[in-house]
């Protein structure tokens, strides 16, 4: 049996490979390469020194997702694929809606013809919208997105609870992710966002490395030590991880309600913060210029991380140290990503 993975080659996706295979699991990736690389697939295959079943096809492609679910024993689904862009989705909802929502339909009623029951959903802390309190329980209020981005996570959300209502045979986890930075130790496979970066790391790191003329700040009058946003960073191979054991609860756990699990570190930095961080793991000086804050943003956001270390046995490991330099042995050797 095999693990359907949805956007494997994705950052996220790519990276949850490697742990996939470490832990003795076998999978088939499916992405659209819409904002992704075949060649981090090539790279992931150099890593394991194995070959990987790669299908170029979209979600929203019903007819292609049967044909793949015909010809393969599949027996769960880890849920990568969508659109990402808080700014993006806020100038473009329609979009995020019809990939996120209807794409997520599509493979939720394949999955349910085929028999396949076990599905983990990426999600996202944005379900929580503007937090009263920080850090995050996972019984916090949600649904008070502040973006479309947000929007479609809450609402894949409730359409999996309602799934599960409908048929207490599915078994499905939920990961609510907070800010996933870093790269792999070996600086072969890292973050490449098409055109200019949404996120904070591939920034600096773009800044660091000569290819963007300085940082943006999107506001520095937010009620935070230093005026800057505040947010939850957790390494990349950290969050892969994760996954790892979300589906080893599935396949280990009898008839379960949907388990909903926020995966971050439990620390709150700064963007200013984090450009510290950076400049000194990178020995540059990272230019910076304060702009006006981004439609949708908040100003603190990090987790409580304990509900993840009871029920899943997991816990982030790595430190912002280590986030920014394995972000800059990534950069420093792929300047252009996955182009050169």
């Amino acid at each position: 049996m095999k693990i359907l993975i949805t956007g494997g080659a994705g950052y996220i996706g790519s990276h949850t490979l490697i742990e996939l295979y470490n832990s003795g699991y076998n999978f088939i990736v499916y992405d659209n390469l819409l904002n992704s690389s075949k060649e981090a697939i090539k790279r992931v295959e150099k890593i394991i020194n194995k070959d990987i079943i790669f299908i170029e096809g979209d979600i929203r492609d019903t007819l292609k997702l049967k044909e793949l679910f015909s010809k393969y024993s599949i027996d769960s689904v880890i849920h990568f694929a969508g659109l990402k862009s808080v700014a993006e989705s806020v100038s473009n909802p329609l979009e995020y809606y019809d990939n996120n929502i209807l794409g997520t339909l599509n493979l939720l009623k394949v999955m349910k013809e085929f028999n396949c029951k076990k599905i983990v959903f990426s999600s996202s802390a944005t379900v929580y919208g503007d937090p009263a309190t920080t850090p995050i329980l996972e019984n916090f209020p949600v649904g008070g997105t502040t973006n479309p981005y947000g929007t479609s996570k809450y609402m894949i959300e409730r359409i999996l609870e309602d799934l599960y209502i409908s048929d207490n045979s599915f078994k499905i986890a939920i990961l609510r992710y907070f800010n996933p930075v870093g790269a792999h130790e070996s600086g072969a496979l890292g973050e490449d966002p098409n055109g200019i970066p949404n996120n904070l790391m591939p920034f600096i790191a773009q800044t660091a490395v000569g290819k963007r003329e300085y940082l943006s700040v999107f506001g520095s009058d937010y009620d935070t030590h230093d005026g800057t946003g505040v947010r939850d960073y957790i390494h990349v191979v950290d969050l892969a991880y994760g996954h790892v054991k979300a589906i080893d609860y599935l396949n280990n756990s009898n008839k379960i309600k949907p388990l909903i699990v926020n995966l971050g570190t439990g620390i709150g930095y700064s963007v200013l913060d984090v450009l510290k961080a950076f400049e000194k793991a990178s020995g540059k000086r990272i230019p910076y210029k304060i702009v006006d804050r981004r439609v949708g943003d908040i100003a603190k956001c990090y987790a409580d991380t304990s509900y993840a270390k009871e029920v899943l046995g997991w816990k982030a490991k790595k430190t912002l140290a280590q986030m920014c330099e394995d972000s800059w042995k990534w950069q420093s050797n792929n300047p252009d990503g996955y182009g050169i």
